[in-house]
């Protein structure tokens, strides 16, 4: 499930559907504030992305409807919620320039990835931009167009 990328990171979870759900603009690395036994969780692949986004509150960004699932031999005492919400720890400027973006240009706030960096739980975030339905259909006919050129290519040779 979980694989390492060419920079060393551990990849425990992608959201591909994001990718064509959303026109992706621009991109942000944030840590998380997590309690007890979600790290467990994340270090063993147990977490959707998929219907996750984040909101700006008090100026803070939070990381709204991501599952990460309680943890299996842990004591259901110390097991959390698996749909809270979670801060993401980004710096002031990041934070700010965010703000204005969103609330400014009507943009959203999407988690595209979660990984391992040194230890420590990421979320690459992404501000984006939400696709119509033509646009999706042409980023597939694109998609499908690259694909076959690259079988003919593998074909010739």
């Amino acid at each position: 499930m979980a694989e390492y990328s060419e920079d060393g990171y551990k990849l425990i979870s992608d959201n591909r559907q994001a990718r064509h759900e959303y026109e992706i603009l621009e991109t942000f690395e944030a840590g998380v504030e997590l309690r007890g036994t979600e790290v467990k969780s994340i270090r063993a692949g147990k977490v959707n992305l998929r219907d996750g986004y984040a909101v700006i509150r008090d100026a803070q960004i939070w990381l709204n409807n991501v599952h990460i699932s309680p943890h299996d031999t842990t004591n259901k005492v110390y097991n959390h919620d698996p749909v809270r919400s979670r801060r993401l720890l980004l710096h002031r400027e990041e934070i700010r320039k965010l703000i204005g973006k969103v609330e400014q240009q009507g943009l959203t706030l999407v988690p595209l990835k979660i990984y391992l960096k040194q230890g420590w739980v990421k979320v690459y975030i992404a501000l984006a931009k939400g696709k119509k339905l033509y646009d999706k259909r042409e980023s597939l006919k694109r998609k499908q167009d690259k694909r076959e050129v690259e079988r003919a290519l593998k074909n010739r040779s």
